[in-house]
Protein backbone atom coordinates (compact mmCIF):
# COMPACT_ATOMS: atom_id res chain seq x y z
CA UNK A 1 0.00 0.00 0.00
CA UNK A 2 1.74 3.23 -1.16
CA UNK A 3 1.96 6.39 0.97
CA UNK A 4 -0.62 8.94 0.78
CA UNK A 5 -3.80 6.68 0.46
CA UNK A 6 -4.56 6.43 3.86
CA UNK A 7 -3.57 2.90 4.56
CA UNK A 8 -0.34 3.78 6.24
CA UNK A 9 0.27 5.94 9.91
CA UNK A 10 3.54 6.12 11.46
CA UNK A 11 2.54 8.90 14.13
CA UNK A 12 1.86 6.43 17.43
CA UNK A 13 5.14 4.77 18.38
CA UNK A 14 5.31 1.58 20.74
CA UNK A 15 2.65 0.04 18.62
CA UNK A 16 3.31 -2.78 16.38
CA UNK A 17 6.85 -3.97 15.61
CA UNK A 18 9.75 -1.24 15.60
CA UNK A 19 7.59 0.89 17.54
CA UNK A 20 5.06 1.59 14.93
CA UNK A 21 0.95 0.47 14.47
CA UNK A 22 -0.42 -0.75 11.07
CA UNK A 23 -4.06 0.87 10.77
CA UNK A 24 -6.18 0.00 7.81
CA UNK A 25 -8.85 2.40 7.20
CA UNK A 26 -12.33 0.67 6.08
CA UNK A 27 -14.07 3.15 3.31
CA UNK A 28 -16.55 4.85 4.91
CA UNK A 29 -20.62 4.73 4.29
CA UNK A 30 -22.29 7.91 3.93
CA UNK A 31 -22.94 9.56 7.42
CA UNK A 32 -21.45 6.48 8.92
CA UNK A 33 -17.88 5.69 10.62
CA UNK A 34 -15.75 7.17 12.65
CA UNK A 35 -14.29 9.23 9.79
CA UNK A 36 -17.31 10.43 8.47
CA UNK A 37 -17.58 13.75 10.41
CA UNK A 38 -15.93 16.78 9.24
CA UNK A 39 -13.60 14.44 6.47
CA UNK A 40 -12.94 16.64 3.26
CA UNK A 41 -13.12 13.98 0.31
CA UNK A 42 -9.09 13.23 -1.10
CA UNK A 43 -8.22 14.41 -4.05
CA UNK A 44 -4.37 13.82 -5.60
CA UNK A 45 -2.35 16.79 -6.58
CA UNK A 46 -1.64 14.49 -10.07
CA UNK A 47 -5.30 14.75 -10.69
CA UNK A 48 -5.56 17.99 -10.68
CA UNK A 49 -2.78 18.73 -12.55
CA UNK A 50 -3.86 15.96 -15.26
CA UNK A 51 -7.01 17.66 -15.73
CA UNK A 52 -5.77 21.10 -15.97
CA UNK A 53 -3.18 19.67 -18.44
CA UNK A 54 -6.10 18.31 -20.75
CA UNK A 55 -8.31 21.60 -20.44
CA UNK A 56 -5.11 23.68 -21.96
CA UNK A 57 -4.51 20.81 -24.83
CA UNK A 58 -8.22 21.24 -25.67
CA UNK A 59 -7.63 25.08 -26.14
CA UNK A 60 -4.83 24.87 -27.79
CA UNK A 61 -6.11 22.41 -29.98
CA UNK A 62 -9.28 24.41 -30.56
CA UNK A 63 -7.32 27.93 -31.43
CA UNK A 64 -4.86 25.95 -33.55
CA UNK A 65 -7.79 24.68 -35.51
CA UNK A 66 -9.46 27.97 -35.69
CA UNK A 67 -6.43 30.15 -36.77
CA UNK A 68 -6.26 30.57 -40.57
CA UNK A 69 -8.89 28.65 -42.11
CA UNK A 70 -7.05 28.75 -45.45
CA UNK A 71 -9.03 31.75 -46.63
CA UNK A 72 -6.38 33.14 -48.58
CA UNK A 73 -7.75 36.79 -48.06
CA UNK A 74 -4.41 37.72 -46.13
CA UNK A 75 -1.22 38.52 -46.92
CA UNK A 76 0.37 35.95 -44.77
CA UNK A 77 3.58 37.34 -43.95
CA UNK A 78 2.07 37.40 -40.02
CA UNK A 79 3.78 40.84 -39.63
CA UNK A 80 7.38 40.06 -40.20
CA UNK A 81 7.60 41.79 -43.07
CA UNK A 82 7.75 38.09 -45.71
CA UNK A 83 5.38 35.41 -46.94
CA UNK A 84 4.76 32.93 -44.12
CA UNK A 85 3.99 29.06 -44.78
CA UNK A 86 0.40 28.36 -44.40
CA UNK A 87 -0.69 24.95 -44.60
CA UNK A 88 -2.96 23.73 -46.88
CA UNK A 89 -6.67 23.05 -45.98
CA UNK A 90 -9.96 22.66 -47.07
CA UNK A 91 -12.36 25.95 -46.97
CA UNK A 92 -15.61 24.24 -47.98
CA UNK A 93 -15.18 26.18 -51.51
CA UNK A 94 -14.95 24.24 -54.95
CA UNK A 95 -11.14 25.27 -56.10
CA UNK A 96 -12.49 24.54 -59.94
CA UNK A 97 -15.58 25.08 -61.85
CA UNK A 98 -14.21 23.72 -65.06
CA UNK A 99 -11.47 22.02 -67.19
CA UNK A 100 -10.41 22.09 -70.68
CA UNK A 101 -7.60 19.45 -72.66
CA UNK A 102 -7.33 17.78 -69.29
CA UNK A 103 -6.27 20.85 -67.37
CA UNK A 104 -8.39 22.89 -64.24
CA UNK A 105 -9.94 26.24 -65.63
CA UNK A 106 -11.96 28.49 -63.50
CA UNK A 107 -10.51 29.78 -60.32
CA UNK A 108 -11.53 32.35 -58.53
CA UNK A 109 -10.24 36.08 -58.51
CA UNK A 110 -8.64 35.32 -54.58
CA UNK A 111 -5.05 34.60 -53.47
CA UNK A 112 -6.34 30.92 -53.10
CA UNK A 113 -7.38 31.00 -56.56
CA UNK A 114 -3.84 32.37 -57.72
CA UNK A 115 -1.96 29.70 -55.42
CA UNK A 116 -4.59 27.16 -57.45
CA UNK A 117 -4.01 27.37 -60.34
CA UNK A 118 -0.20 28.05 -59.86
CA UNK A 119 -0.18 24.81 -58.91
CA UNK A 120 -2.28 23.01 -61.81
CA UNK A 121 -0.34 25.33 -64.11
CA UNK A 122 3.04 23.99 -63.24
CA UNK A 123 1.99 20.07 -63.25
CA UNK A 124 1.27 21.09 -66.93
CA UNK A 125 3.94 23.21 -67.58
CA UNK A 126 6.42 20.41 -66.67
CA UNK A 127 4.29 17.72 -67.68
CA UNK A 128 4.98 15.00 -70.24
CA UNK A 129 2.81 16.75 -72.65
CA UNK A 130 5.41 19.40 -73.34
CA UNK A 131 7.39 17.15 -75.20
CA UNK A 132 4.96 16.71 -78.41
CA UNK A 133 3.94 19.72 -79.91
CA UNK A 134 0.27 19.55 -80.33
CA UNK A 135 -0.19 18.41 -76.81
CA UNK A 136 1.56 21.44 -76.06
CA UNK A 137 0.02 23.86 -78.20
CA UNK A 138 -2.96 22.73 -76.44
CA UNK A 139 -1.72 23.65 -73.48
CA UNK A 140 -0.69 26.73 -73.66
CA UNK A 141 -3.83 27.71 -75.36
CA UNK A 142 -5.46 27.05 -72.21
CA UNK A 143 -3.18 28.14 -69.55
CA UNK A 144 -1.68 31.33 -71.11
CA UNK A 145 -3.09 34.98 -71.03
CA UNK A 146 -3.94 35.69 -74.91
CA UNK A 147 -1.59 38.38 -74.71
CA UNK A 148 1.43 36.19 -73.93
CA UNK A 149 0.07 33.26 -75.77
CA UNK A 150 2.40 33.75 -78.64
CA UNK A 151 5.46 34.51 -77.17
CA UNK A 152 5.22 31.45 -74.72
CA UNK A 153 4.69 28.86 -77.28
CA UNK A 154 7.45 30.17 -79.49
CA UNK A 155 9.75 29.92 -76.37
CA UNK A 156 8.77 26.79 -75.34
CA UNK A 157 8.66 25.55 -79.09
CA UNK A 158 12.57 26.59 -79.16
CA UNK A 159 13.14 24.83 -75.82
CA UNK A 160 11.65 21.16 -77.08
CA UNK A 161 13.87 20.93 -80.50
CA UNK A 162 14.52 17.74 -81.84
CA UNK A 163 17.94 18.02 -79.99
CA UNK A 164 16.97 18.39 -76.68
CA UNK A 165 14.51 15.35 -77.09
CA UNK A 166 17.52 12.96 -78.47
CA UNK A 167 19.19 14.09 -75.52
CA UNK A 168 16.74 13.20 -73.10
CA UNK A 169 16.23 9.75 -75.14
CA UNK A 170 12.78 10.37 -77.53
CA UNK A 171 12.33 10.42 -81.13
CA UNK A 172 11.84 13.84 -82.66
CA UNK A 173 7.77 13.11 -82.17
CA UNK A 174 8.35 13.59 -78.37
CA UNK A 175 7.32 9.54 -78.06
CA UNK A 176 9.57 6.90 -76.64
CA UNK A 177 11.57 4.33 -77.95
CA UNK A 178 10.38 0.86 -78.91
CA UNK A 179 9.49 -1.03 -75.39
CA UNK A 180 10.29 2.28 -73.32
CA UNK A 181 8.14 4.33 -71.00
CA UNK A 182 8.78 8.01 -70.71
CA UNK A 183 7.57 9.43 -67.14
CA UNK A 184 7.74 13.01 -66.46
CA UNK A 185 5.12 13.62 -63.74
CA UNK A 186 5.22 16.99 -61.67
CA UNK A 187 3.79 16.75 -58.21
CA UNK A 188 3.32 20.38 -56.08
CA UNK A 189 4.61 19.78 -52.69
CA UNK A 190 3.36 23.73 -52.06
CA UNK A 191 2.96 27.21 -53.07
CA UNK A 192 3.68 30.80 -51.90
CA UNK A 193 2.08 33.85 -53.07
CA UNK A 194 4.88 36.78 -52.96
CA UNK A 195 2.59 38.97 -55.28
CA UNK A 196 -1.04 39.88 -55.58
CA UNK A 197 -2.64 42.48 -57.01
CA UNK A 198 -6.32 43.25 -58.16
CA UNK A 199 -5.23 41.59 -61.56
CA UNK A 200 -2.51 39.81 -61.05
CA UNK A 201 -0.60 37.25 -58.79
CA UNK A 202 2.97 36.21 -58.28
CA UNK A 203 3.16 32.50 -57.39
CA UNK A 204 5.97 30.16 -56.19
CA UNK A 205 5.30 26.58 -56.63
CA UNK A 206 7.80 24.00 -55.24
CA UNK A 207 7.61 20.90 -56.88
CA UNK A 208 9.45 17.69 -57.05
CA UNK A 209 8.95 15.41 -60.51
CA UNK A 210 9.97 11.74 -61.60
CA UNK A 211 11.34 12.33 -65.08
CA UNK A 212 13.50 9.24 -67.36
CA UNK A 213 12.34 6.69 -69.60
CA UNK A 214 11.46 2.71 -68.17
CA UNK A 215 12.75 -0.22 -69.62
CA UNK A 216 15.44 -2.49 -69.77
CA UNK A 217 18.37 -1.59 -70.92
CA UNK A 218 17.52 2.30 -70.17
CA UNK A 219 20.00 5.09 -70.76
CA UNK A 220 18.27 7.68 -68.60
CA UNK A 221 16.52 5.38 -65.40
CA UNK A 222 13.64 7.14 -63.68
CA UNK A 223 15.01 9.39 -60.81
CA UNK A 224 13.35 12.38 -58.94
CA UNK A 225 14.39 16.01 -59.08
CA UNK A 226 13.29 19.42 -56.89
CA UNK A 227 12.90 22.33 -58.49
CA UNK A 228 10.27 25.51 -57.64
CA UNK A 229 8.52 27.38 -60.64
CA UNK A 230 7.76 30.98 -60.29
CA UNK A 231 4.64 32.09 -62.43
CA UNK A 232 3.29 35.08 -63.26
CA UNK A 233 -0.66 35.25 -63.27
CA UNK A 234 -2.84 37.62 -65.03
CA UNK A 235 -7.26 37.86 -64.26
CA UNK A 236 -8.25 37.74 -67.76
CA UNK A 237 -11.45 36.46 -69.40
CA UNK A 238 -13.00 35.27 -65.87
CA UNK A 239 -9.04 33.27 -64.94
CA UNK A 240 -6.14 33.47 -63.76
CA UNK A 241 -3.45 32.71 -66.96
CA UNK A 242 -0.20 32.88 -67.32
CA UNK A 243 1.72 35.75 -68.40
CA UNK A 244 5.64 34.06 -67.41
CA UNK A 245 7.20 31.64 -65.91
CA UNK A 246 10.80 30.52 -64.65
CA UNK A 247 12.27 27.77 -63.30
CA UNK A 248 15.01 27.23 -60.41
CA UNK A 249 16.69 24.16 -59.03
CA UNK A 250 15.45 23.24 -55.43
CA UNK A 251 14.72 23.41 -52.33
CA UNK A 252 16.27 19.58 -52.32
CA UNK A 253 15.90 17.05 -49.38
CA UNK A 254 19.08 14.63 -48.48
CA UNK A 255 18.22 11.24 -50.71
CA UNK A 256 16.38 8.84 -48.63
CA UNK A 257 18.35 5.33 -48.29
CA UNK A 258 14.52 3.55 -49.97
CA UNK A 259 15.46 1.22 -52.24
CA UNK A 260 15.16 2.14 -56.08
CA UNK A 261 11.94 0.08 -57.48
CA UNK A 262 12.60 -1.48 -61.03
CA UNK A 263 12.02 -0.43 -64.55
CA UNK A 264 8.40 -2.20 -64.85
CA UNK A 265 7.66 -2.01 -61.72
CA UNK A 266 8.02 2.21 -62.27
CA UNK A 267 6.10 1.89 -65.49
CA UNK A 268 3.17 0.26 -63.80
CA UNK A 269 2.80 2.82 -61.68
CA UNK A 270 3.08 5.74 -63.68
CA UNK A 271 0.18 4.12 -65.88
CA UNK A 272 -1.75 2.73 -62.59
CA UNK A 273 -2.19 5.94 -60.63
CA UNK A 274 -3.67 9.33 -61.62
CA UNK A 275 -2.72 12.28 -60.43
CA UNK A 276 -4.64 15.62 -58.63
CA UNK A 277 -6.43 18.49 -59.50
CA UNK A 278 -4.19 20.97 -56.54
CA UNK A 279 -6.64 23.38 -54.83
CA UNK A 280 -4.84 25.62 -52.11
Amino acid sequence: MSHGDGGYHGDHPGDGPGGHRTRTRLPDEPGTGAYSRGRRPSRSPRGLVGVVGVVVLLIAAIAFANRGDGGGEGSGDGGKGGPAARATAPTGERPVTGSEAGIATGFPRTEQGAESAAANYAVALSGDGMFREDARRKIVDTIAAESSRERIQRDLDRAYNEKFLETVGLKPDGSAPEGMTFVNRTIPVGTRLTGYGSGDATVEVWSTSLFGLAGEGSRRPVADSWFTITIQLVWTGGDWKVASHSQKSGPAPVRSDTTASGAEEIAEAVEGYGGFTYAR
